[in-house]
């Protein structure tokens, strides 16, 4: 037997009252996103529960996407057969005897969801626990606790069997907490840090910042590479590329070499916040570790801070860096990561950069620079690319493979 349908269930969204279809209807178009690269597969949602119509799509694979997608509690398999007595029993029996090893414990639950069906939920259970009897004499039935609880739900157009219940990553559907803009650098911290935010439900766009002829397409398309492994958890992702050579090479000619960190990622966060506003975002979205590397003491944090009112989240910053790495290998970002393209943080980056910046002194020295014009540049100049679970290869990887 092949399995026809997954039905999922809903994990908080249950909890959400008047609010419940909004969630249930952003995880529907999640859902709709992530499982695009199977065509043949079609997204039903109600109030209750959604279920995921195969087509003859080969399950497994399937079901790994869905264990990806935040918003999911649990999801079971099922089967489709004919809605009458004879078919249902011989099924019931096919099943069972499948799964079946000694001492295993089962239960049949029933629901009739057609009620002109010609046996109600308790006639059901007992005349299909007798026909498994029949070809199973020595299982024992148990009401409680089961080892397998075979549900039987017989709907208008067929009836449906499942006995699996599969853990789902929980969390909230991506977009039902609002749109933040996530800085992403291509590092190992910046990607994991999109994760957490999504599992909460927050929708974000990926800003990349790009210094043609220093980084290479390479660095660009790694950047790209982590936002589609971020897709799978919650759909397409908007790739915001930034222009930022003029930028960089302003700070390099005009300010000391132990403020370069400093300026460069005050000049990013202005840059990513006007996007934010630009794009009616609510938040900023960061990768920083507390005391990780220079730029991460809490008196750099509060010097590139500065320049903006907007909350940033930093879900990494009380995290270990083994921590982190741990998470970004769940989530398959980790080798992508350390592949060796410098990006916009590492290029210029001083041998001893300012641990303890003074903003009076940051502040002086960006008077120097034409800070208003150079931000509105960068910010004219963005190039957005939506980003979907179906990756292309092009002559970009070719050109990484070979590197590799």
């Amino acid at each position: 037997m092949q399995y026809s349908e997954i039905m999922v269930r809903y994990g908080e969204l249950s909890t959400k009252g008047k609010n419940r279809m909004r969630f249930i209807n952003k995880l529907k178009r999640n859902m709709k996103h992530v499982l695009s690269i199977y065509p043949d597969v079609r997204v039903v949602a109600d109030r209750d529960r959604a279920h995921i119509f195969l087509n003859g799509t080969d399950y497994v694979p399937v079901a790994e996407s869905l264990k990806q997608i935040f918003g999911i509690q649990a999801f079971s398999p099922s089967y489709k057969v004919e809605k009458n007595l004879e078919t249902i029993k011989k099924a019931v029996q096919d099943v069972m005897t499948d799964v079946y090893h000694e001492g295993l414990t089962f239960k049949i639950t029933s629901k009739r969801s057609d009620h002109n069906f010609e046996m109600d939920s308790r006639e059901l259970n007992q005349y299909l626990g007798s026909a498994v009897f029949e070809v199973l004499p020595n299982i024992q039935a148990q009401m409680k606790g089961p080892d397998v609880n075979l549900k039987v739900e017989i709907r208008e157009e067929a009836a449906y069997l499942s006995y699996e219940n599969i853990k789902g990553a929980g969390g909230l559907p991506v977009g039902t907490a609002g749109r933040g803009m996530l800085m992403l650098s291509g590092g190992i911290d910046s990607p994991v840090a999109g994760y957490l935010a999504l599992k909460r439900g927050v929708d974000i766009e990926a800003v990349h910042f790009a210094s043609p002829p220093y980084t290479s397409p390479g660095a660009l398309k790694k950047a790209q590479d982590l936002t589609r492994k971020l897709t799978k958890f919650g759909g397409n992702i908007d790739f915001i590329e930034v222009p930022f050579t003029e930028i960089q090479e302003e700070i390099k000619e005009k300010a000391p070499e132990a403020y370069l960190m400093t300026l460069t990622r005050r000049f990013m966060m202005r840059i990513t916040d006007r996007i934010r506003e630009e794009r009616n975002g609510l938040v900023i979205i960061n990768g920083e570790s507390l005391g990780q590397v220079a730029s991460q003491t809490l008196e750099s944090m509060r010097a590139i801070n500065a320049v903006t009112a907007t909350p940033i989240i930093r879900p990494v910053v009380t995290m270990d860096k083994l921590e982190i790495i741990d998470i970004a290998q769940k989530i398959d970002t980790f080798d992508i990561s350390i592949q060796p393209f410098e990006d916009c943080c590492t290029i210029f980056a001083p041998d001893r950069p300012k641990t303890n910046p003074k903003i009076k002194n940051v502040e002086q020295y960006e008077k120097h620079m034409d800070v208003d014009g150079l931000v509105e540049r960068a910010v004219a100049g963005i190039k957005v690319t939506t980003i979907t679970p179906q990756a292309e290869h092009d002559e970009v990887d070719d050109l990484i493979d070979d590197l590799l």
